[in-house]
């Protein structure tokens, strides 16, 4: 899986999963910050909320832009920097007045356009890892691993924000509403790893960094010559996957916004015996070891190999063990369910690209397109889940809190095992579409417009992340399970879509 793959990536995808980390630590308490801390309902914080995320994915095109004059390692350096100031604002905290109000959205700014700066030329820059002839096969596999970083970066996240919360109201005696800023505050420390990484290991990918002057002086691949025609099909191919990969990230950042909402007021707060283990990040963590032990146990060519790969298996086995307590019973918190979509794609990573690599071998492989097609009728599929288990559920309900606000109120006790399973088959769409797209893009773009063609994706997303406000929109609006199919049916047009336009867009694969 880790074998032949240039040293660049790893550096990168290290440097790439410290941002990610501080990122998703924000991001799990933001939709429920807004709320408590403000006052908002459940469709002004989901507007915000999807706003915010918006511009963290339109940002990249502009960042695209000013990367193909002035060079990519430049403007992600840039981008760390002013998404450090961006995280400092939002980590004071000034109260939820109106002057609280707009110190917040100024931060959201600045964390949006840094990120901008940041994520999708740090993507490019590992694109171009594998413009050398010696890498050329493994750009798929490349992309998968570097998107398996990003999602380590995010399973921790949820355990990170809920604990130091916890840690604040208890230990250091903060309010609620004050305690949310120092899980903000964990950004800015991730951050200063992320760009530590950056620069120990610029070597391995200093090549990659682009600018006029190193340009010149590099030894880089020859560049690829389009002509007109060559040069409009790859775009106009690209912007037919862009569209459609708008109503997936509708429907899959709803992790954040509407399935938050029904982990909060609609899931049983507590659970025990196995399940309750599914909550400890640890435990977790022991499963993705068991699984990654068991590739090199049956993958390792000496026997030193074979006997770690069985020693690491028993050990994580027998953590388990331990960690089971038949009558333990563990508090659930809403946001902590968002660590379960990190998880399934670290562990499934490598049965993803074992599967994938045993059919390449066999010249059955699907196309890129063609696996983003599935991926958007697998998140269909994941919200036909949802709905089934929506039905005869009661209307969110909210009552006055003792601060004159809005408070949301938890009305049903149903089973943690839904989100789970629905997280799961996310998760499997999300493999098929999100790290094929980017290495589709990665491949498929002119070269002249590389960082344009990258920032053209993240623009997709930016369109499919200010959509999740429907679901802000829909939470008590309609019953459930009509919230849910809205999102089936989009998955679902969007796919019937993507196979109509197949031919024309395995033509520039």
């Amino acid at each position: 899986m880790f074998e032949g793959q240039p040293k660049g990536l790893f550096a990168l995808a290290l440097a790439n999963t410290g941002e990610r980390f501080g990122y998703y630590t924000m991001l799990a308490v933001f939709a429920l910050f807004l709320r408590a801390n403000y006052g908002l309902s459940p469709a002004l914080a989901g507007t915000i909320y999807s706003a915010f995320l918006m511009l963290v994915y339109f940002f990249p095109l502009i960042g695209g832009i000013m990367a193909d004059k002035f060079g990519f390692g430049k403007m992600v350096t840039t981008g760390i920097m002013i998404m450090f100031a961006g995280y400092l604002l939002l980590a004071v905290p000034l109260g939820g007045d109106n002057t609280a109000l707009i110190v917040m959205l100024a931060a959201l700014l600045l964390i949006g356009f840094g990120t901008g700066l940041f994520k999708g030329n740090l993507q490019v820059m590992v694109g171009d890892l594998y413009n050398d002839p010696k890498y050329a096969d493994k750009r798929d596999a490349g992309f998968s691993i570097f998107y398996m970083a990003i999602n380590i970066g995010a399973l921790f996240a949820p355990t990170a924000a809920i604990k130091i919360k916890e840690y604040a109201e208890t230990a250091l005696g903060y309010s609620s509403n004050d305690a949310y800023h120092f899980s903000f505050a964990v950004a800015c420390a991730s951050l200063i790893l992320s760009i530590a990484i950056y620069y120990i290991f610029r070597s391995t990918f200093r090549h990659t960094e682009g600018g006029k002057k190193k340009a010149a002086a590099a030894d880089a691949a020859p560049v690829e010559e389009l002509s007109n025609a060559e040069t409009s099909q790859r775009i106009v191919a690209l912007c037919l996957v862009f569209a459609v990969v708008i109503f997936f990230w509708m429907a899959f950042h709803q992790n954040g916004l509407s399935l938050t909402y029904f982990a909060d007021e609609f899931t049983a707060q507590s659970a025990d015996g196995l399940q309750a283990m599914c909550f400890d990040v640890w435990n977790l963590v022991a499963v993705i070891f068991i699984v990654y032990a068991l590739f090199s146990l049956f993958q390792s060519k000496t026997q030193k190999g074979k006997a770690i790969s069985f020693a690491v298996i028993v050990l994580a086995v027998l953590f388990l063990i331990l960690q089971y307590n038949p009558d333990g019973s563990v508090t659930v918190s809403a946001p902590i369910f968002q660590q379960f979509n990190p998880f399934y794609v670290v562990a499934l990573t490598p049965v993803s690209m074992a599967i994938f690599g045993s059919l390449a071998a066999k010249g059955k492989e699907p196309s890129a397109p063609r696996k983003i097609a599935y991926g958007m009728i697998v998140a269909a599929v994941a919200y036909a889940l949802m709905a089934f288990g929506s039905f005869g559920l009661p209307m969110p309900q909210t009552e006055m809190g003792a601060d004159g606000n809005p408070v949301a109120v938890h009305v049903a006790d149903v089973t943690p095992n839904l989100l789970i399973m629905v997280y799961l088959v996310l998760t499997f769409g999300e493999l098929l579409l999100s790290p094929m797209g980017i290495s589709f893009v990665s491949k498929v773009a002119p070269p002249k417009y590389k960082g344009m063609m990258m920032g053209g994706w993240f623009v997709a997303t930016a369109i499919g992340n200010q959509l999740v406000v429907v679901g802000g929109l829909l939470w008590g609006a309609v019953p459930l399970w009509i919230c849910w199919s809205v999102f089936l049916g989009v998955c679902l047009v969007a796919a019937i879509f993507m196979f109509a336009m197949m031919k024309r867009l395995e033509k520039v694969c």
